[in-house]
């Protein structure tokens, strides 16, 4: 089940049993998480806004069950959870954009064991896998790389997101170019942003009307509309120079929304391609969705500086918003910095 809020896919008792409070009129459709962090935050309901007090039982409870799902554990120190007699434990690795696998669990397998098998189960190779569980990547150089090093419990969700490309230092101006296939009938536009961030603060957002970087003159620029009519699609490229972004500007993601359509289902194939500017023949590496979603927006990929190392990460996650109303695209962002993703 994928909590309407963080976007991300949890088990069903990673989300509350009931609504806070009679006022609240809705299904449970927010994770525990995300429920519980908006009551601390903003003493409300994180779907319907209906005030709550911190004593409110519902949510002591929803805090009671998520310290026992995830419990807090030092370097080293490893929970164990009841597993009942004769059941094979699993783990559950989600992705961004909704596909999950199921995985035997056991705790002494490898973090390199365990990226094997999620190979198998979704094809994505080992060496463009990303994990994270608790806000830590495992990484399989960490230590001895064994699940129970990281505190990771049977029935946990560990969220997997995929490096299309890892940078190498040598490169300067790198090209994204986002581009979709005209619907059935007639020419139509998607819109590409991107937008800028310092850790979680945003800065500024690109598009077809701004098509220059404010907080950092000449390191950005959007190309606006560029049709081709003939093999009838639509592209907008952005010129990203590396050396030129400053320090605190870590983090670029980029989007195709729809202007006037209510969803971007009509577009065939929104997909990316990336590669160096001074060999625009080679291309480094692309993304798709074969099935535009029904939705206004999709978050395609972002551009993340890690360990001093650019990465260009496959997001394909969809969200309300476009580019009349960047907010609930902000959100969605802000909810996939937050996750540590990237």
């Amino acid at each position: 089940m994928k909590c309407e809020k963080c976007q991300l896919s949890k088990l069903h008792r990673e989300f509350p049993p009931d609504n806070m409070t009679e006022e609240c009129d809705h299904a449970p459709l927010h994770c525990l998480r995300c429920v519980t962090e908006h009551v601390k935050a903003n003493k409300a309901c994180s779907q319907c806004e209906a005030k709550i007090t911190l004593d409110n039982p519902v949510y002591l409870e929803c805090l009671s069950t998520l310290g026992r799902l995830f419990p807090e554990v030092g370097p080293g120190e490893f929970i164990n959870i009841p597993v009942p007699s004769g059941e094979q434990p699993t783990l559950t690795v989600a992705m961004m954009g909704g596909e999950t696998t199921v995985i035997p669990y056991n705790p002494v397998m490898s973090i390199a064991e365990l990226k094997l098998k999620i190979s198998q189960n979704i094809r994505v190779d080992r060496l463009k896998q990303r994990l994270m569980y608790n806000d830590t990547e495992l990484k399989e150089n960490k230590g001895s790389g064994k699940l129970s090093e990281f505190g990771v419990p049977p029935y946990a969700t560990i969220s997997l997101i995929v490096v299309l490309y890892e940078i190498p230092e040598s490169f300067d101006q790198v090209i994204f170019d986002l581009y979709w296939g005209y619907p059935s009938h007639g020419q139509d536009y998607l819109d590409a942003s991107v937008l800028l961030y310092s850790g979680n603060c945003f800065l500024e957002v690109l598009d077809f009307r701004h098509q220059k970087c404010n907080v950092s003159p000449g390191a950005i620029r959007h190309s606006g509309d560029v049709m081709d009519d003939n093999n009838r699609l639509g592209h907008h490229t952005i010129n990203v120079t590396l050396k030129s972004i400053p320090p605190h500007i870590n983090k670029l993601f980029f989007t195709l929304s729809a202007w006037n359509s209510p969803n971007i289902s009509k577009y065939k194939n929104p997909s990316l391609k990336f590669y160096d500017a001074s060999y625009p023949d080679k291309q480094l590496c692309s993304d798709s969705m074969e099935h535009a979603a029904y939705s206004q927006a999709i978050i395609m990929c972002s551009l993340c500086k890690i360990d001093e190392v650019w990465k260009v990460f496959s997001l394909r996650k969809i969200s309300q918003g476009n580019a009349k109303n960047y907010g609930p695209i902000q959100t969605t962002i802000g909810n996939i910095i937050s996750s540590g993703l990237c």
